[in-house]
């Protein structure tokens, strides 16, 4: 989950390096730092914090050079602290490395490595590999083969990125976690996500599973199992250097939630004939599976719902962890529908992984083309939302729902009825979306910045949104948040009620929201009644309107649940964008 970036070219490398890293600041932000290579040394400053507190503190953009790379750290291995901070380097600081994921097997190498004298100065896995590449380097291999090497020893999911003293250019290489070539004019940069270098070039090589590069002149890509060369085609990324920037928002959380005015409708721009195919293998297939983690595992579970509703057809949720555990139901005609914003959470591939080798075709809902998600499934449906930069998904979300409400709609031979829902609820989510209803929902939100605990009910299509928007609560705001189906919540919960506890219900005109007994109940007990959706009841203390849309009630109802936990953040001091202890992309299990 850290970040990582390269650079091989003509121009300094240490202030395009500071910038690369803000912008893959999301994927980690617990420590960071910089190595360079200059008059046949490395140079490097690293330290624990942000980006921006360690190059004020280390005047990171000074370190000389036109090679180098850096690092963000989403720490695992090791406490954070300033010696458990990337780049790790050799015992005699000839080699060092960058790395994003986790070696299973660092302590048998760690040992073994001791024994024949290596000294080890932090507690990370990462450093491991530099002195595996020392270790190989010792026994004659020039650099390309020591790194091969040494990569072929390590067990579990990695990218890394290697620098040795008087190597004019980097070595870069994977196994599970994601590593992308940008390629520029006369330069070259490498970098576990696009925006890393979206201002630079959209022209990009992605590394494969088992694969490595030597940015040295032309780039050369090998396999890492066996040596030999390898040709890679330009692939030209569609997303441009503006969609990755703030703008005049304070963050970017609330940009990304605003651009769903806009972001729903690109999203059902599909290729109508796809849709119609897919729908036709989902119809035909024996079992159908949804698997996606954290946010789109609720979007799978929300998907649930609408086959059922929508198209009268049994699709199966798991969320992605568990999902081998279900391999002895799967067959060659199964179906896996996996949902992920990146495209490489590790769990969602080690899903796909189980189910290609039980022969399962898999289509992917994803945001982010060329990703490892992209290329191993049989059939991609891009969602297009664009750069989605802070940690709490929120376009990402609804462009998913939004696709799934399609394919669905496809399965019951009413695609077009589908279609002008969605284009209806994308119209109203325009219309909702003003500075007036943002303002009412930050009144809100100074009411119950204070408290403790917050519960969120929804039943049917909302009861996968109710844990949904407890998510977007705990991660922005800090705020302990709980999402129940309604009826459930007198089998237990409701005994932590309180006088004045919040608990947001979840409401629909779609003739199975029957939730206001359940809200009724609560607030007998002394909650605090906010209620989301179309009609006003006399139950509701505070209530939140949406757009009445129908079976599409989910899109719509989650949206003022993100702007309430954008704003509770906000009013606690919390990191919107960088919420403590998460990362946007989780690549490792």
């Amino acid at each position: 989950m850290c970040g990582i970036a390269g650079y091989v070219g003509k121009r300094r490398v240490a202030p395009l390096l500071v910038d690369s890293l803000k912008r893959l600041e999301y994927r980690g932000y617990d420590s960071c730092g910089i190595a360079t290579l200059d008059g046949g040394k490395v140079w490097i400053k690293k330290d624990m914090g942000k980006i921006d507190d360690v190059d004020g503190k280390m005047d990171l953009k000074n370190l000389p050079g036109n090679i180098g790379f850096g690092h963000t750290r989403w720490a695992t291995h090791g406490k954070v602290s300033k010696r458990n901070s990337h780049p790790q380097t050799d015992c005699k600081d000839r080699i060092a490395v960058i790395h994003n994921g986790i070696i299973e097997n660092f302590s048998e190498l760690k040992k073994r490595l001791k024994r024949k004298g290596h000294r080890f100065r932090s507690e990370t896995d990462t450093e491991v590999i530099a002195h595996l590449i020392e270790d190989n380097l010792r026994s004659g291999l020039d650099l390309e083969e020591a790194v091969r090497k040494s990569m072929n020893s390590l067990k579990g999911r990695s990218a890394i990125i290697v620098a040795e003293r008087g190597f004019p250019g980097l070595i870069a290489a994977r196994t599970g976690s994601p590593l992308i070539l940008g390629v520029g004019r006369d330069e070259y940069f490498i970098a576990s996500d696009v925006p890393a270098f979206l201002n630079h070039t959209r022209k990009v090589m992605y590394l494969d599973d088992g694969e490595m590069v030597v940015v040295e002149g032309e780039p050369r890509f090998r396999n890492l199992t066996d040596g030999k060369g390898i040709e890679k085609r330009v692939i030209t990324i569609d997303w441009d250097a503006k969609q990755a920037e703030k703008g005049e928002h304070e963050h970017y959380m609330i940009k990304e939630i605003l651009e769903q005015k806009e972001t729903i409708m690109k999203a059902i721009n599909q290729d109508e004939r796809e849709i119609r195919r897919v729908a036709n293998e989902i119809n035909k297939a024996f079992g159908v599976f949804l698997t996606g983690c954290g946010t789109a595992g609720k979007v799978c579970q929300t998907g649930e719902y609408v086959f059922s509703n929508v198209a009268n057809k049994h699709v199966n949720y798991v969320v992605s962890s568990e999902f081998p555990n279900y391999r002895n139901f799967l067959t060659k005609k199964t179906l896996l529908i996996t949902v992920s914003q990146s495209g490489e959470t590790a769990d969602v591939l080690e899903a796909v992984k189980a189910a290609k080798e039980k022969g399962v075709k898999v289509i992917s809902l994803v945001n982010v083309k060329g990703s490892t998600l992209d290329r191993v499934s049989d059939i991609t449906f891009l969602i297009k939302a664009g750069p989605e930069k802070a940690v709490a998904s929120t376009k990402a979300t609804t462009a998913q729902l939004a696709i799934l409400y399609l394919l669905a709609y496809a399965c019951a031979g009413k695609l077009n009825e589908g279609k002008k829902l969605l284009l209806e609820t994308a119209s109203k989510i325009n219309d909702m979306l003003n500075p007036r209803y943002e303002e009412y929902i930050k009144k809100l939100a100074k009411k119950i910045c204070r408290e403790k605990n917050v519960y969120i009910i929804g039943k049917a299509l909302n009861y996968p949104m109710a844990l949904e928007g407890a998510i977007k609560i705990m991660e922005v705001s800090y705020i302990h948040a709980q999402g129940f189906a309604g009826g459930e919540l007198k089998h237990g919960p409701i005994a932590l009620i309180e006088k004045g506890s919040p608990c947001i219900v979840l409401t629909a005109n779609d003739g199975m929201n029957n939730i206001i007994g359940n809200a009724m109940e609560v607030r007998a007990r002394g909650g605090f009644i906010i209620g989301v959706g179309p009609k006003r009841n006399e139950v509701f203390d505070y209530w939140l309107k949406t757009p009445d849309v129908g079976l599409a009630s989910p899109i719509v109802n989650i949206i003022p649940v993100q702007l309430l936990a954008y704003h509770l953040g906000v009013l606690r001091g919390c990191d919107i964008d960088q919420p403590r202890n998460l990362a946007k992309s989780v690549t490792v299990e």
